[in-house]
């Protein structure tokens, strides 16, 4: 009778096994995956921002709702110098893995979220790898080595030394700032008309340490300086253009130190301050092919 009721019950079990095979396998699963996700803890380096913007903002949940999350989340791991980084999906994000996909392979993207985050915190490339299960694993490799960063920390410290009066208002700290860039740099022209790679000219290494530059060299070292003296900003970008804006007495401001740094046919220096400190409607008169940005990424500029 035992043996009867035993093999009873064990038919019962196999039956229910079966009837009940997916959502018991998918509770398995689930129960198993939400034992296991484990989010990197975020550390942030000293160079790390407590800023956030419109457009991305710091977070400090890792387990993505919807794009806008995700965006936070690169933005947040990103501006905190860390190299590697896993989070999760939430579980009831069902299109999360395709969310993913998608902003890791928009360069564009990438690039604007790239323009709110330190200079030294900023990428070179992102690499991310995600499972079936929703785990997702971020690998970073930064604009800048630990050995330029130390270079350049030591030159800012001159320049901020020797070269601008700290007690200055902010505007002309700004000018300072601008005016010591443009006067220490020259415009590389083999790298913009020939991809040569003489100087390392597209970060602030080539501007303030070679004392040759592209847009983005300009672009960070202004940022870089920006920083030091606590003053709000953040860089613009075009499609093949960067620059930087700056809140300054209660807007939101274009500076642009690469257009006030021409080249000339005489080879001559020109310090000029059309693009300082400057608002949409005079940037768009001066030039609006270059400078095409878009306003719903830097919303901060709308109110200018």
């Amino acid at each position: 009778m035992k043996k009867f009721i035993f093999l009873f019950i064990v038919l019962i079990i196999f039956g229910l096994t079966l009837v009940f095979h997916d959502k018991i396998v998918n509770f398995i699963v689930d129960h198993f995956t939400e034992m296991n996700k484990k989010v990197t803890v975020l550390e942030n380096n000293k160079y790390a921002s407590d800023k956030s913007y419109k457009y991305v903002q710091l977070t400090d949940n890792f387990y993505p709702k919807n794009k806008q999350d995700i965006m936070n989340i690169y933005y947040t791991i990103i501006n905190s110098g860390m190299t590697d980084f896993i989070f999760y999906c939430d579980k009831d994000y069902e299109s999360c893995l395709d969310d993913i996909n998608y902003v890791s392979n928009n360069q564009k993207m990438l690039s604007y979220i790239n323009n709110f985050v330190p200079v030294y915190n900023s990428f070179k490339n992102i690499d991310t790898e995600f499972d079936s299960l929703g785990k997702i694993s971020i690998h970073i490799t930064h604009n800048y080595t630990a050995k330029e960063i130390d270079e350049l920390e030591t030159k800012i410290s001159n320049i901020v030394k020797n070269d601008i009066d700290s007690t200055l208002d902010d505007e002309d700290k700004i000018k300072a700032i601008h005016d010591y860039i443009i006067n220490s740099t020259k415009y590389d022209k083999e790298k913009s008309d020939n991809n040569l790679d003489t100087y390392k000219s597209d970060i602030a290494y080539g501007a303030l340490i070679e004392g040759y530059s592209i847009c983005g060299g300009y672009a960070d070292s202004t940022k870089l300086l920006l920083d030091y003296y606590k003053i709000p900003n953040f860089k613009v970008s075009s499609e093949n253009h960067i620059w930087n804006a700056v809140y300054i007495n209660n807007k939101w401001l274009h500076l642009d130190l690469t257009w006030d740094d021409p080249v000339t046919n005489t080879g001559e220096d020109v310090l000029e301050y059309n693009y300082f400190l400057i608002d949409n409607k005079e940037l768009s008169k001066l030039e609006n092919e270059q400078h095409g940005f878009d306003l719903e990424i830097y919303k901060e500029l709308k109110d200018n």
